[in-house]
């Protein structure tokens, strides 16, 4: 009984916050795209911490000292969850998620993702959304100095399954010359999809050694990511115990 009133105030609290949030976010269109992009990053840290005092959702990060230093990353992580997608967001920013084109036309949330400078995918546009989608990519990560984000299965997936891994972030990487940073977790045991379920437990998220995607055959590339995630992954173990 205690955690379902714990999740109703986390959800209730979410509905408050994010259009609250939307509103004064898009007051800071006219600030440089690297610090509205930081500042939407206080939302998510947000909600990281209030679902970690709320929620009993804990967390730990492995592998930070693989993280480089002296250049900007494309992240390409498990998506099993909300939680790892304000993780991220939080942890990496200035970030740039590839997302659909549709995320833009929601309301209040759309609007704020749209100042926060993502890689948006128009599905309409065939062959040409890959070229389209590696433009912004160089524009993102070489001019303005941000991490992009890829979830390479798509969409989320249910905890203890795997979705294939689409070739998309890997091939944006590969024509930006760029560095992957694989990132794997365990956080949709504690977070599932619905909005509402919320799991006490411990999410370990681990950010594994980096690889170089310049000059890389792009399936066997694509192969190996999905093998160290997943292998990661199958590691962690569920936390629900923790």
């Amino acid at each position: 009984m205690m955690q379902a009133i714990c999740n109703t105030l986390f959800l209730i609290t979410q509905l408050i916050v994010t259009p609250i949030f939307a509103v004064i976010g898009c007051a800071t269109f006219w600030l440089p795209p690297r610090q509205r992009n930081v500042f939407y990053s206080y939302y998510t840290h947000f909600f990281v911490w209030l679902a970690k005092v709320l929620c009993g959702i804990r967390y730990e990060v492995r592998g930070w000292e693989n993280v480089p230093r002296d250049r900007r990353v494309v992240v390409l992580a498990k998506h099993s969850s909300t939680w790892e997608t304000l993780a991220i967001e939080s942890w990496f920013a200035p970030g740039s998620f590839v997302a659909k084109k549709e995320l833009l036309w929601l309301p209040f949330f759309g609007w704020g993702f749209a100042l926060s400078s993502p890689i948006t995918i128009d599905r309409k546009a065939g062959g040409k959304a890959m070229d389209q989608m590696i433009e912004q990519g160089k524009e993102r990560l070489l001019k303005r100095n941000f991490n992009i984000v890829v979830f390479p299965e798509g969409t989320r997936i249910k905890a203890g399954q795997r979705g294939k891994y689409k070739t998309g972030g890997v091939r944006l990487a590969i024509g930006c010359g760029a560095t992957i940073l694989p990132i794997a977790h365990n956080a949709g045991y504690c977070w599932p999809r619905h909005p509402w379920r919320k799991h006490p437990g411990l999410v370990t998220m681990s950010i594994l050694p980096p690889i170089e995607a310049k000059g890389a055959d792009m399936a066997e590339l694509n192969e190996r990511i999905e093998r160290v995630i997943e292998d990661e992954v199958a590691r962690l173990g569920n936390g629900r115990g923790a």
